[in-house]
């Protein structure tokens, strides 16, 4: 006799990921969690899916929204959704697990995250220059 304990996800992965396009569209630009909030606003379609399948159409519908609409969104060198900025210029792409490593240490030890530890250390090189 068969299980009848899963019965599908409500929607087909294209539906879905379309959907996913549709509200990320819809989001006011900035939005710090961009996943998140195309996920939550899914409502209940996105409540019934199981964890896996919605992280397999938010990686089809991030590459969607990178390549249709280079305007608004970007993907980074990790393959993470970000909005675009048109003052923002990615200038080194290649920092090392090393180097990443030692900023996330030195920001521990100064009890800072690591934003606020980067916009410390411009500001000193900047003092250190004038």
């Amino acid at each position: 006799m068969r299980s009848m304990s899963f019965f599908g996800p409500p929607v087909s992965q294209g539906r879905l990921v379309k959907m996913m396009v549709e509200k990320l569209l819809n989001l006011p630009k900035g939005t710090s969690d961009i996943k998140g909030s195309a996920i939550a606003n899914l409502g209940i379609i996105g409540d019934a899916c199981t964890t896996r399948y919605l992280t397999e159409a938010w990686n089809k519908a991030k590459k969607i929204a990178a390549r249709d609409y280079p305007d608004r969104f970007i993907l980074d060198n990790r393959s993470t959704l970000q909005w675009k900025e048109e003052d923002v210029k990615i200038l080194d792409k290649n920092i090392s697990q090393a180097n990443y490593k030692k900023l996330n240490e030195l920001a521990d030890n100064e009890n800072l995250n690591v934003d606020e530890m980067v916009s410390l250390l411009i500001g000193n090189y900047k003092k250190g220059r004038k």
